[in-house]
């Protein structure tokens, strides 16, 4: 369970985030910082794939890496989004809905499976959602530049992490609304 390859690359997201953060704050690769954190970003994030994807194929799912996957997920995403808004790159009200919705999110998540109405709060389409803009949002942040000489990351990046914030708030909506009545039932 704590050893299988998917497993081990949900592991491996976590041992990462020190790395990237460590990027801007230990000056590696000076002046390469933005393209070498971006580098690893994606690459950790597409890890977030193939563990889910090899858990599958391999038949090596487990509740601990069920459990796992989502918390190195938002370890990883909040790290970034505190790296973008010491750099400047990121509104702290963004930062706060997107880390403060993880938090509530989870929260509420724990207290349903408390309940035993974890079903009701499912992960859902608009949170995937969510969570993909996020995954692009947040490389083209880091890297700040223009990508192949043509596109204005920070722009793009902007534009998309403001949408990520609309699909945060509605989909913490939608995971409420869910929760509500379930909540209502077993308070009786």
């Amino acid at each position: 369970m704590f050893l299988t390859l998917p497993t081990l690359l949900t592991w491996a997201r976590i041992v990462a985030i020190p790395l990237i953060v460590g990027v801007f704050y230990l000056d590696i690769a000076p002046g390469h910082q933005n393209l070498f954190a971006t580098s690893l970003f994606v690459l950790v994030a597409l890890t977030d794939w193939l563990d889910g994807y090899l858990a599958r194929k391999l038949n090596q799912t487990s509740s601990f890496g069920a459990f796992l996957d989502p918390v190195a997920d938002k370890f990883l995403v909040c790290a970034a989004l505190l790296i973008l808004l010491e750099l400047g790159r990121v509104n702290a009200l963004v930062a706060l809905v997107i880390i403060g919705r993880e938090i509530a999110i989870s929260a509420l998540r724990e207290w349903m499976a408390q309940i035993g109405a974890s079903r009701s709060v499912a992960v859902h389409m608009v949170g995937k959602l969510k969570t993909t803009v996020q995954m692009v949002a947040i490389p083209f942040l880091l890297y700040d530049g223009r990508l192949f000489g043509l596109i204005p990351t920070r722009v793009w990046g902007t534009w998309l992490i403001l949408a990520a914030v609309v699909l945060t708030i509605w989909s913490m909506v939608y995971y409420l609304q869910k929760a509500v009545p379930e909540i209502r039932a077993k308070a009786r």
